[in-house]
């Protein structure tokens, strides 16, 4: 006998349909205080012509973004930026991506080993930009003993901007660490016993079964320090100050600059918006890359 399904619905309350929203409400509101009203009101001073304390006093349009568009040292800034992320990247990859594979068996000391991989994260950029500036000095620092020099490589154009980089890339090693760690971890075992019995050696296991597998957890590390490299600020503004010249005046110690020391807040601003279109349209690249790889 053929008999029809009746399906009930059960009407749901009005609590019932903002219930959800309700337990997303604290996450919402500290959102919305600390990252989109500064947002807004960035957009909004960008507009502006302002005074020492920050006040819009005129209202310019996209004057400030013309003239920034316009400014050599901005595109200075620019192109700076562009070579610090990418030296950053590097560095922070490789040495993240080595370390994890150094500790991925067991052997005697491989938490000791673990553990001082993963300390960058630990370490405050400020202060480990302090310690760095010892080992650079060109009369007692280790690195110029070891190297039997007595050049300051903070105050050369050609080397400033790489050593800023290398330090920042060792910074985010830490963190690149525990998550090519973890990537390693979740490769199934019977994928290299499958690729031993088919007579692959390491070599090949390591190019069609390792890389493969972390293709997912490269992507997200990569794309997680280029936005980290972007925001370097903390170990440009101890180390050179942008200087020497504007050999490693990126765009984020560029905003400072006009901000807080030329009292420029609006231009700023329409940096600062700039810099978020940036990193924005880079981020949209990169998923429509991997998309398309998919």
């Amino acid at each position: 006998m053929n008999q029809d399904v009746v399906i009930i619905k059960e009407e749901q309350t009005f609590f019932d349909k903002i219930k959800g929203y309700l337990y997303l409400s604290p996450a919402i509101i500290i959102l919305s205080l600390f990252m989109f009203w500064p947002f807004i009101q960035t957009l909004y001073r960008s507009m502006f012509l302002t005074n020492n304390m920050g006040a819009n006093v005129e209202y310019l349009g996209f004057g400030n973004y013309t003239e920034l568009l316009s400014s050599d040292s901005f595109w200075n800034s620019v192109k700076t930026s562009f070579v610090f992320v990418v030296i950053v990247v590097v560095v922070g990859v490789t040495i993240g991506f080595l370390t994890a594979l150094l500790c991925q068996k067991s052997f005697p000391g491989v938490k000791f080993f673990s553990t001082s991989y993963a300390m960058p994260m630990a370490i405050a950029s400020a202060g480990m930009a302090m310690i760095f500036q010892v080992m650079l000095n060109p009369t007692v620092g280790i690195i110029n003993r070891l190297l039997g020099t007595y050049i300051n490589y903070l105050t050369k154009p050609e080397t400033a901007l790489l050593v800023i980089g290398v330090l920042t890339g060792w910074l985010n090693s830490g963190m690149n660490f525990l998550y090519f760690s973890s990537g390693l971890a979740s490769i199934d075992d019977a994928l290299y016993e499958s690729g031993q019995v088919d007579g692959a050696n390491g070599f090949q296991q390591f190019l069609y079964i390792t890389i493969p597998s972390l293709k997912p957890t490269l992507f997200f590390v990569i794309v997680t320090n280029i936005i980290n490299a972007f925001q370097g600020f903390g170990q440009i503004n101890i180390l050179t100050k942008g200087g020497p010249g504007q050999a490693t005046n990126v765009i984020v110690y560029d905003i400072y600059r006009n901000a807080f020391m030329n009292y420029r807040y609006g231009f700023a601003s329409a940096e600062s918006v700039i810099l978020f279109i940036i990193v924005m349209l880079l981020t949209i690249v990169m998923f429509k890359l991997r998309r398309k790889e998919q």
